[in-house]
């Protein structure tokens, strides 16, 4: 009789199920059918450590890590003392045990050859994933420049408009500058952000600067060299990072070098900086070269060519040597060859090591995630179950726990605890508009975002509660007036990045773990837990009622208290009950 399904058991020595973190623990992952197992025991000894004929091992058990609609996660970390490891699994349904290796199932472990196991040859410290500290520590707040603050008049593109004076659309500009941003750094600081991330600021012809036309100039309407050189030291003293937009994948229309090839043909120098088709080029009804969707004016780079890769990569370590930023987000980073990242990562690291690299993709990205290219990549998976469980409300809570219990055992750890985490971009509609202007559950969002795992991002005006649809609606101007703010939810999200800066437990630190709804169970709640028995459990209740949650921890002899309002808690026997208001939230402590 079979005892569990092995098909649905999966496990490879490599990216999230096998790998070192910088704490020197091996982290080992294995996926088996739901409910089909009662326990995992990881069996592991070094290959060359025997007595006579006896391979000596030792066995670990594993930690159900969390269930997703199909499967349940299995996790163990060991500290190899030769670093390096041969292992396999005990498989338990309760009734029987077989053993799982890289060559199959045995009813026993094989002790008589060690190639039976799965490998994991040596523990590498090139070989390592580690992206810069400081940025599981960041809050990122993202600024589409041209209407985020427009500091000085005399650099005004022709046909600028007073200050949100109109609805935006994809061709009205509103003047917004470096300077804006200069002037208004003191509302960052008391927002709590310590990290901006810009939208393009190169020269460009559009308001949104995708377009890119020199790569090496500033865009005149945001100001000089200068002014950025001053806001990037201004940011600096009040520790604030700075992250630029890199727009490698396309050109603009206006680049000079497409120019060129527009204007000469196959006489042109540049034909090979692009991916034509044919000559001469044309844009209707289809363009004939690719490009960028199927826009004509954003004509696809050719990052196989010597020349555009050491142009680019020239521009990569321009920014970064001249003017000390931080960051380089990286546009359309999936289209782009995966050896121009490797070379590009080299480059920009050499100069400063300490550079977050963050690539704009929007699905399973391990390929890029291998140490070897980006530290993190923008996290729409967690974006999409976040905005349909509070703001569209087509899945449930249970749905949600599932969903995300996928994506977090896509990627190892440490790959997580600098995941980009939004709710909103340039590329969205506002979070209070998909929210259908509820302010109760955008306050759930961002207390979701602001509590989790990773290093969020706030969309500018989202805190003050900006409306808009998708783009061009989301990228209105900044409302500066605070009578027209909504400062209650500013002060909600100040409120939850203090929180974030005093309780680690709320950022990175400690253990998350989903507690599974049932199926119509209205609450979310997850714990993040310290080895020394400290826990914060976040309970959200995602219904439009209030409930009552009944923490499912013993509490006797704890101390339990109420972040939200310092308050301490006293627990009725065992059991701590917890009202909960219509789209409410708490955020509790014991220990």
């Amino acid at each position: 009789m079979e005892i569990l399904l092995k098909e649905a058991i999966y496990h490879r020595p490599k990216d999230n199920y096998a790998y070192v973190c910088i704490n020197g623990e091996l982290h080992i992952q294995i996926r088996t059918k739901r409910d089909d197992l009662k326990e995992v025991t990881l069996f592991h000894g070094d290959p060359y450590n025997w007595e006579g004929k006896q391979w000596l091992t030792t066995t670990t058990p594993m930690r159900k890590s969390g269930s997703d609609q199909l499967f349940d996660y299995w996790c163990a970390a060991v500290r190899p003392p030769f670093k390096r490891l041969r292992y396999g699994f005990i498989l338990n349904d309760g009734m029987e045990t077989i053993c799982y290796t890289e060559k199959g199932f045995y009813s026993e472990p094989p002790v008589d050859d060690t190639g039976y196991y799965f490998c994991f040859p040596f523990m590498n410290n090139a070989d390592i994933f580690q992206a810069p500290g400081w940025v599981k520590n960041t809050i990122w707040y993202q600024i589409f420049p041209e209407r985020f603050a427009n500091g000085n008049h005399d650099n005004n593109p022709d046909g600028v408009l007073p200050w949100g004076s109109a609805p935006p659309t994809t061709t009205n500009f509103f003047g917004g500058d470096l300077e804006g941003v200069i002037q208004n750094i003191s509302y960052l600081k008391e927002l709590g952000a310590s990290g901006i991330y810009f939208t393009p600021i190169f020269k460009a012809y559009s308001n949104h600067k995708y377009d890119t036309i020199d790569y090496m100039e500033l865009d005149p309407q945001f100001g000089t060299k200068e002014t950025l050189k001053e806001l990037i030291e201004v940011c600096h003293k009040n520790d604030i990072k700075i992250m630029l937009d890199a727009v490698f994948n396309h050109s603009g229309f206006y680049f000079p070098q497409f120019q060129d090839v527009l204007k000469h043909g196959e006489n042109s120098r540049f034909k090979n900086w692009f991916h034509t088709h044919e000559f001469p080029l044309v844009t209707e009804p289809m363009p004939n070269y690719d490009t960028f969707a199927f826009t004509p004016f954003m004509p696809k780079l050719n990052t196989e060519n010597p020349e555009v890769k050491e142009y680019l990569l020239s521009v990569g370590r321009y920014w970064v040597k001249e003017f000390n930023i931080d960051g380089w987000r990286l546009d359309v980073a999936n289209e782009v060859d995966h050896a121009f990242w490797r070379e590009f990562r080299r480059e920009v690291k050499a100069i400063n090591p300490d550079l977050y690299i963050l690539g704009e993709i929007w699905h399973d990205s391990m390929p890029w995630l291998r140490g070897d290219q980006f530290d993190a990549v923008m996290n729409y998976p967690l974006t999409t179950n976040i905005l349909n469980l509070f703001a569209k409300q087509t899945i449930t809570a249970k749905e949600f726990v599932e969903n995300m219990t996928t994506v977090i055992h896509m990627y190892p750890k440490n790959v997580n605890e600098v995941a980009f985490n939004l709710v909103g971009s340039h590329d969205t509609p506002r979070i209070l508009t998909e929210c259908g202007e509820d302010l109760e559950r955008v306050k759930q969002v961002f207390t979701m975002l602001l509590t989790f795992i990773g290093t969020p991002c706030i969309y500018y005006g989202d805190e003050i509660g900006l409306t808009g649809e998708m783009d061009p609606g989301c990228r209105k101007c900044m409302e500066w007036d605070p009578s027209k703010q909504n400062r209650e939810l500013f002060e909600h999200v100040q409120k939850l990045i203090r929180l974030r800066r005093e309780y680690p437990l709320l950022a990175n630190d400690g253990e998350l773990s989903f507690i599974t709804p049932r199926e119509h169970d209205a609450c979310l709640s997850f714990t993040k837990s310290e080895d020394n028995g400290k826990t914060i459990i976040v309970v959200l209740n995602t219904s439009d009622a209030a409930v009552e949650y009944t923490i499912p921890f013993d509490l006797r002899g704890k101390t339990v208290k109420n972040l939200w309002n310092n308050e301490v808690l006293e627990a009725s026997g065992e059991e701590l009950v917890i009202h909960l208001s219509a789209n409410g939230f708490s955020i509790v402590e014991f220990s």
